[in-house]
């Protein structure tokens, strides 16, 4: 001790200014200031010294503007000091608006020097060196303590956080059912995570059973699942409210099934399991039946529609006789366009398929015919097409099939033919 203090006395003396990162040294050890006055380093200046960084003033303001927070202190509620290297809590008190503070991944020991932080929500201070619960009585609003990844043996000093609903403490020392005795005075807690620690003692049920709005529980990782004989079901039927157990819900089947089981057994549990697969069952065929009553109703909804509007496009009788009285007129328009021309008497390639074949070998261009001669001078609007039917392209003659001469023939057709492409 002497020779340390002798070293460093030596280096202030000459005006040596010690950086904070290099000064390791003992609680109660001495240092001369550049004033010659001797001053003693308290515990946190030590931790301090010994981690390197430290939440000072200067610090948080630059760390707020980087982070585009408030300069000002009060106006922020959300401060991020997680993955700094921290070791000790200090110079929060100007940042009274806190409403969520994040620690996590620092090397804090204790949990302090948070009395003005009264309206924080959520606190998490998780992956740190802290072994005690303590100095948490100011925090009377605080709704999320995330303490996972410590060293904390005892849960204590909660009961005074009467707001505190998620409390998760997974991976640290508990063991026996008095480390978790506390909880019992914590009734607001509604989700509480005891996941990997050492808890192998069964009585802990004993104290799970008094926490009132116990819903969600991890107890994964710990030997006293091996220990409670019929686990799930015992935790089950002692947890009335609990909604979440471990890595899975519980359903109300499950409810349903472990309350059987725990008072008729095995064979009340496997009834109780056939009645509920009997509702799950009839609930799907009924969801089925509504959907093919839905469907059924549709299908005759719009059949009405179409019979009130009169539409025969649905219609097959009333569609084939109007395929065919439009196929007749269109034939006869045909004949007559031709018949006005000299030397036009053959028609095989208008009459596809359609009509009487002994009509189609009728000599149109004979005398007494020219009283049914449309005149070429009227417009091609004029030409009447029914709309009744629907009506394909291919059922109209080929156009390639009409002699090079006749062009009115073509110049009369080819409106038609936009028409009936349009309705289709």
């Amino acid at each position: 001790m002497k020779l340390e203090e002798n070293y460093v006395r030596d280096i202030a003396a000459d005006d040596v200014e010690l950086p904070v990162t290099s000064t390791i040294m003992l609680q109660g050890s001495k240092v001369m200031s550049k004033d010659g006055k001797e001053q003693k380093i308290t515990e946190n200046e030590e931790l301090a010294s010994e981690s390197g960084a430290r939440i000072t003033k200067e610090f948080l303001r630059l760390h707020c503007k980087k982070n585009k927070l408030y300069i000002t202190p009060h106006l922020n509620d959300t401060l991020y000091l997680h993955y700094k290297g921290f070791s000790v809590l200090e110079n929060l008190d100007e940042y009274t608006g806190l409403r969520c503070l994040w620690l996590e991944v620092n090397g804090i020991r204790k949990i302090e020097n948070l009395e003005n932080q009264l309206d924080l929500r959520c606190l998490f201070i998780q992956h740190n060196l802290i072994d005690t619960l303590e100095n948490l009585q100011a925090l009377r609003k605080l709704n999320h303590l995330n303490i996972s990844n410590n060293y904390i043996k005892t849960i204590q000093n909660l009961s005074c956080l009467g707001e505190l609903a998620t409390l998760q403490i997974s991976h640290n020392n508990l063991v026996s059912a008095s480390d978790l005795e506390h909880l019992s005075l914590c009734p607001s807690i509604s989700v509480l995570d005891l996941s990997y620690n050492r808890l192998s003692d069964p009585q802990i049920l004993s104290i799970l059973a008094q926490m009132q709005n116990l819903r969600v529980l991890n107890l994964m990782g710990n030997d006293v699942i091996k220990n409670i004989p019929y686990y799930r079901k015992t935790l089950i039927v002692r947890l009335n409210k609990l909604t979440y157990l471990d890595d899975r819900p519980v359903f109300p089947k499950d409810r349903a099934c472990a309350e059987a089981w725990a008072a008729e057994g095995i064979e009340g549990e496997r009834r109780a399991r056939e009645l509920w697969e009997t509702r799950e069952r009839s609930k799907i065929q009924e969801s089925l039946d509504a959907l093919t009553a839905m469907r059924d109703r549709g299908v005759k909804q719009c059949k009405a529609k179409e019979l009130q509007k009169g539409d025969p496009q649905h219609s097959p009788d009333k569609s084939q006789g109007g395929l065919n009285q439009s196929l007749d007129h269109h034939q006869s328009t045909s004949k007559r366009i031709l018949a006005s021309e000299p030397g036009a008497g053959d028609l095989s390639g208008f009459e596809k398929d359609h009509g009487d074949k002994s009509a189609s070998e009728k000599d149109l261009s004979a005398p007494g015919r020219d009283q049914d001669v449309v005149e070429l001078s009227d417009p091609p609007d004029s030409l009447i097409v029914p709309n009744k039917c629907p009506l394909w392209i291919n059922d109209l003659p080929d156009l390639e099939d009409i002699p090079e001469h006749t062009e009115t023939v073509k110049d009369a057709f080819y409106p038609l033919i936009e028409v009936l492409s349009s309705d289709d």
